[in-house]
């Protein structure tokens, strides 16, 4: 449970987004999509393999 302390003269709009912000660290949306539908452990290795090759590339652009 996420609980948001609203400061004193602190509008409902900052407060608000502090709430977003946690809600997004939590990564309950992400994980409700995840499940979803069902992937394979050989799938989500796959991907995550192709994920690092991308990262990896992109690093390697930046530093030359």
């Amino acid at each position: 449970m996420i609980i948001v302390n609203v400061k004193e003269n602190e509008s409902i709009e900052k407060a608000l987004k502090r709430f977003k912000k946690k809600f997004d660290k939590t990564g309950a949306v992400r994980e409700l999509r995840a499940r979803q539908a069902f992937t394979k452990p050989s799938v989500k290795r796959r991907d995550q393999v192709i994920k690092a090759a991308y990262k990896q590339k992109l690093q390697t652009e930046d530093a030359k």
